[in-house]
């Protein structure tokens, strides 16, 4: 028992006041924003289909993540960073273990059967380098570890990319790729060299054309040209445009996506739920989807700004470029603006993994954000 405020209470009441006084509320309102439009949009695309009970499952996995987000919360992200290496080392044998006893479905082999429940190594593998790319940051900028060992080591956080394109998983290799980048052109202050590596790296394309699955290569044809096949390998990229247009300024209103209903939008409520969003809402709402994640992605990038040091920093801006990426990647894809690549939206699509290396990061950023006053 403790006296406060010139009552008795319980001690573990106190700590809850005092969790609750440095909880950052305007962050959880933010996600909790985003991921309550993401129920809303799943369930108007998949009620009146056969895949109504992904409604319930996602609802149960927001839950289940809400307790994780909250457990990260209250673990102190420093402590955690003694166990970067560990954590990726741990990603890289769950990806080697793909190759061997790992679930195949559309030409790829990319999950891993756990206990009844299905896990894409890939999505964990974004996490992995950005926490390790964060201390190694940590360490350079501290002056724990010379600018040598600091190249070194960010190379071998980059080991991931190669697994997972070899699985392959274009899409996550291009958004890890894409979160490392990132975190590079905000820690290092000539980005000169980090861009002279990324084009070296594009003249490599017409190289890795050969190695290509199949499917890859006709995606990367059909975005070159959709009408070609379009009740085809272009059916996807049609129908989704369609949709996005038929939605004009203001929508057809909620459960009314008239694409969606008859089944002409595939995989709308993993890879496309941005279409089902934009036919029902139409520009208006769409761009109040956008300004949700802006707002989101932006309250993170100011966390960064004010965390007491580097690895929270850095933490912080890598799980704001995973945000941005992926929108911006699903998005590109839904309007024809990229080829189908299949990156989900963060907590709009459905889809365990990626739902719990979205919570698992966000939850990072709360720690991150609840203890940036201490000194």
């Amino acid at each position: 028992m403790k006296l406060g405020d010139g009552l008795w209470m319980p001690m573990g009441v106190s700590r809850w006041h005092r969790f609750a006084r440095r909880f950052d509320w305007p962050l959880f309102f933010l996600i909790a924003l985003v991921a309550g439009l993401g129920l809303a949009n799943l369930y108007s695309a998949t009620h009146a289909t056969a895949h109504s009970g992904k409604f319930d499952s996602h609802a149960v996995r927001i839950a289940v993540g809400s307790l994780i987000f909250l457990g990260l919360t209250a673990v102190d992200y420093r402590k955690l960073q003694r166990f970067v290496w560990l954590g990726l080392l741990a990603v890289v044998g769950l990806i080697l273990a793909v190759a061997v006893v790992g679930h195949a479905s559309g030409g790829a082999t990319r999950w891993l059967d756990i206990g009844g429940m299905r896990l894409q190594p890939s999505e964990l593998a974004k996490l992995g380098v950005l926490a390790v790319l964060a201390h190694v940051v940590h360490g350079y900028r501290s002056g724990e570890v010379s600018p040598g060992a600091s190249v070194l080591l960010a190379s071998l956080a980059l080991v991931p990319i190669g697994l997972v394109a070899a699985q392959p998983d274009l899409g996550s290799a291009i958004v890890v790729g894409l979160i490392a980048t990132s975190i590079g052109v905000v820690a290092i202050p000539r980005v000169w060299p980090l861009f002279a590596a990324g084009g070296l790296g594009l003249t490599m394309l017409p190289v890795l054309w050969d190695y290509l699955q199949p499917y890859q290569k006709q995606r990367w044809l059909t975005f070159l040209d959709p009408s070609a096949d379009p009740t085809g390998a272009g059916w996807h990229t049609q129908q989704s445009i369609f949709a996005v247009g038929s939605g004009q300024m203001t929508g057809k209103g909620y459960l009314n996506a008239t694409q969606n209903q008859f089944s002409f939008l595939p995989e709308h409520w993993t890879d496309f739920p941005f279409s089902v969003w934009a036919e029902e809402w139409g520009f208006v709402g769409s761009a109040f989807l956008l300004a949700a994640f802006a707002a989101l992605i932006l309250y993170i990038l100011y966390l960064a700004l004010r965390a007491r040091d580097e690895f929270g920093s850095m933490i912080c801006v890598g799980v704001a470029a995973m945000l941005f990426w992926q929108l911006v990647i699903n998005i590109a894809m839904v309007l024809g603006l990229a080829p189908v690549v299949g990156v989900p939206i963060p907590l709009i699509s459905y889809g365990g993994s990626s739902l719990l290396a979205t919570v698992i990061g966000l939850g990072l950023v709360s720690s991150v954000a609840m203890r940036r006053h201490d000194y």
